[in-house]
C-alpha cells in the first residue's frame, strides 16, 4: 500500500512538471524577504533588511541597484509606481513617479518625424522614479536615505555582474547602443563591443549621480548639477526639458485601485496606469464562471478569456490616463451594472479571426517587452513593498546625458498624438500611461501576496492568468507563474481580429481548437526563453508568518530572504 502511495506521489509531481513547463523554486524565509530582477541588487536590499532596515529602506536599495544592473529596464532617468502595505495601519499608498511631459508646444511637437517620440532627447520625459523614492523614504523610511543609497553607490563604482541574459538584452539593443549617442556607447559597450557574459561593467559617472542624491535627496538630481546636465543634454539634442521642469516634479501619493473579487480583495495601481484597469475588469466578467473546473488554459476558457478582453479593453483605453475623470470612470467601468452589460456583450457572439498558426522567433526588435523591471521587499514587521520601474522602451531614448551616466526614458512614445479628446493626449506636464500593474492581494485584511512583472502589452494579460489561476482555480503560485504563458494582441484597428499568443508549450491539439473557433495562433518562443513574456515575481505571505519569495526565471530574477 505504501508503496502504490509513492507511485501516486510521483505521478502527481510528474503531472504538476508536465502541466508548467517552467519551474519556479520557491524561497521560504521567517524575516524578510526580497525579490528582483539582478542578484547583485537582491543581495543589496537584503543587506539593508538585515542591517535594521525596513521594507522601504530596503526598497530605495533595491530599486536604485536594479537600476545599475539592468540599465535597458530602469534607472533614475525612468519612472516608478510603488504600492506600500504599512502594517500597523492596515493601509496601502501609491507612489506614483511616472515620468511627465516637459515644457513642450504641443503643436510644433506633434510635426516632428514620429521616431522623435521613441528615440533621442525629443523623446524624454522628466523622470520621476528619483523623487518616489524619495517621497516614500520620506514618508516611511526608517534609515538615514544616504545608508539606503550606498549599496548602489557602491555597485555603479565595482560594476554589475553580467549575466547570460543580461547580454542576451544588451545585443538586442546593440544597434541603439551604436547608434550615435556616444555616452551611452562609452557605457555599455565597452572596448566598443557588447560586454562578455561574467564580467564587471562599472559606471563611474553613475555612481558620482547618486551620491549627490544621496548628500542632497531628490534635490541632489533635480537641481544642481545633475539637473543642470540633463537640461543642457536636453536642449543640445532637441528636448523640451527646463530646469524649472525638473525642480517642479513631484511624486503623488495616492490611493491604489481597490476590487473585491470571491473573498479577495485586490489592490493595483490606479491611473494614468492602465493595465490594472483591464485585468481586474476582465476577472470581474469573469467572477462567476467555473472554467469547466479548470484548468485554465483549454480552448473554450481562453475563448471566455479572449471574448471578455476584446470587450473591455476599448473602454479601459477611452478611461485611463492621467486627467482628474479617469479614477471615476474606471470605478465606473468595475460598478455592477457596468460589469452586467459587459458580460452579455463579451458572450453574445463570438470574435472573427485569422485562422492560422504562425512560429515566429524573428530577432527581439526595440520594443518595451523587456524595458521594465518588478520587485518585491517584506519585513520583519509586515510591512510590504510592491514596485515596478521602468525607462519605457529598451535602453530608453538611448541617450545618456553627459557626466551623469543616467539613462533617459523615451516615455513621450506613450502619449496619444491624434485624438485631443483622448485622456492620454500629450500636454506640458502630463504623465504617460503605461500597462504597469504592481498589486496585492488581502483577505480578510490581511496580505495574502504581491506580484507584478515587466513586459509592456503582455503585463496585464500575464496578470489576469496568474490571478485567476490562483484565486479562482486555487494553483499554487508556482504553478501559476510557471504554466504556459499566454497573451492577447489587440488590433490597433477594433474592427480587425484578435490573436492569441503563447509560449510553444501549448498543446498543438489546443491551438488547432482555438484556429476552428476564430482566433490566430501565434508562438513566438520556447517556454521559460523570456525575451518575449516577462517574468513575473511575488511575495506569498503564510499562516506562519513566514514569507515564500517566488522568482520567474524567464529573467534574471532571483529571490532571497533571511
Amino acid at each position: 500500500m505504501r508503496s502504490f502511495s509513492r507511485v501516486l506521489l510521483f505521478l502527481a509531481f510528474v503531472s504538476i512538471a508536465l502541466a508548467t513547463p517552467v519551474t519556479i523554486t520557491p524561497v521560504t524565509a521567517k524575516h524578510g524577504m526580497v525579490v528582483a530582477a539582478h542578484p547583485q541588487a537582491a543581495a543589496a536590499g537584503l543587506a539593508v533588511l538585515q542591517a535594521g532596515g525596513n521594507a522601504i529602506d530596503a526598497a530605495v536599495a533595491t530599486s536604485l541597484a536594479v537600476g545599475v544592473a539592468e540599465p535597458y529596464g530602469s534607472g533614475l532617468g525612468g519612472k516608478l509606481m510603488l504600492l506600500y502595505y504599512e502594517a500597523k495601519s492596515g493601509k496601502t499608498t501609491v507612489v506614483d513617479g511616472m515620468d511627465a511631459a516637459g515644457s513642450l508646444e504641443v503643436e510644433s511637437y506633434k510635426q516632428r518625424p514620429a521616431e522623435d517620440r521613441s528615440y533621442g532627447y525629443g523623446s524624454v520625459c522628466v523622470p520621476g522614479l528619483a523623487a518616489g523614492l524619495w517621497a516614500a523614504h520620506q514618508k516611511w523610511g526608517a534609515k538615514p536615505w544616504a545608508e539606503t543609497v550606498r549599496p548602489a553607490i557602491a555597485l555603479a563604482r565595482a560594476g554589475f555582474r553580467i549575466l547570460p541574459k543580461s547580454r542576451e538584452f544588451f545585443e538586442e539593443s546593440e544597434k541603439k547602443l551604436h547608434r550615435g549617442d556616444t555616452e551611452i556607447a562609452r557605457l555599455y559597450l565597452p572596448d566598443g563591443k557588447l560586454p562578455a557574459v561574467g564580467t564587471l561593467l562599472p559606471n563611474e559617472d553613475l555612481a558620482r549621480t547618486m551620491e549627490l542624491l544621496a548628500q542632497l535627496g531628490r534635490d541632489g538630481f533635480y537641481r544642481g548639477p545633475v539637473a543642470a546636465a540633463i537640461v543642457k543634454a536636453s536642449q543640445q539634442g532637441g528636448g523640451v526639458l527646463t530646469l524649472d521642469d525638473l525642480a517642479r516634479y513631484e511624486a503623488r501619493l495616492t490611493e491604489p485601485l481597490a476590487m473585491d473579487f470571491r473573498g479577495y480583495r485586490i489592490l493595483a495601481a490606479p491611473p494614468p496606469v492602465q493595465g490594472p484597469a483591464l485585468f481586474l475588469t476582465i476577472m470581474k466578467v469573469l467572477e462567476d464562471e467555473g472554467f469547466d473546473g479548470g484548468p485554465l488554459r483549454t480552448p473554450a476558457n481562453l475563448d471566455k478569456l479572449g471574448r471578455a478582453l476584446r470587450v473591455v479593453a476599448p473602454l479601459v483605453s477611452r478611461a485611463v490616463g492621467d486627467t482628474p475623470e479617469s479614477r471615476s470612470l474606471v470605478d465606473r467601468l468595475l460598478a455592477p451594472d457596468s460589469i452586467r452589460a459587459l458580460r452579455a456583450q463579451a458572450f453574445a457572439a463570438k470574435p472573427a479571426g485569422l485562422t492560422a498558426i504562425f512560429p515566429d522567433d524573428n530577432p527581439f526588435h526595440e520594443s518595451p517587452m523587456a524595458a521594465t523591471t518588478h520587485f518585491l521587499v517584506a519585513d520583519a514587521a509586515g510591512n510590504i513593498v510592491c514596485a515596478t520601474q521602468s525607462q519605457s522602451l529598451h535602453f530608453g531614448a538611448g541617450v545618456v546625458p553627459p557626466g551623469t551616466g543616467v539613462v533617459m526614458n523615451d516615455s513621450m512614445s506613450n502619449f496619444a498624438y491624434t485624438n485631443p479628446a483622448s485622456v492620454n493626449y500629450v500636454a506640458p506636464g502630463k504623465r504617460a500611461r503605461s500597462t504597469i500593474s504592481p498589486t496585492i492581494v488581502l483577505r480578510d485584511r490581511r496580505p495574502v501576496f504581491a506580484i507584478g512583472l515587466p513586459g509592456a502589452a503582455r503585463i496585464p494579460t500575464a496578470m489576469l492568468q496568474t490571478l485567476l489561476d490562483r484565486l479562482t482555480l486555487h494553483r499554487p503560485l508556482a504553478e501559476a507563474i510557471g504554466d504556459t504563458r499566454m497573451h492577447y494582441v489587440t488590433p490597433l484597428n477594433p474592427a480587425d481580429a484578435f490573436s492569441i499568443e503563447a509560449e510553444r508549450s501549448f498543446p498543438s491539439a489546443d491551438a488547432a481548437a482555438l484556429v476552428k473557433l476564430g482566433w490566430k495562433v501565434v508562438l513566438p518562443e520556447e517556454a521559460g526563453r523570456g525575451r518575449h513574456f516577462g517574468g513575473i515575481n511575488a511575495i506569498e505571505f503564510n499562516a506562519d508568518g513566514s514569507l515564500t519569495g517566488y522568482a520567474d526565471p524567464r529573467r534574471t530574477n532571483v529571490a532571497v530572504g533571511w
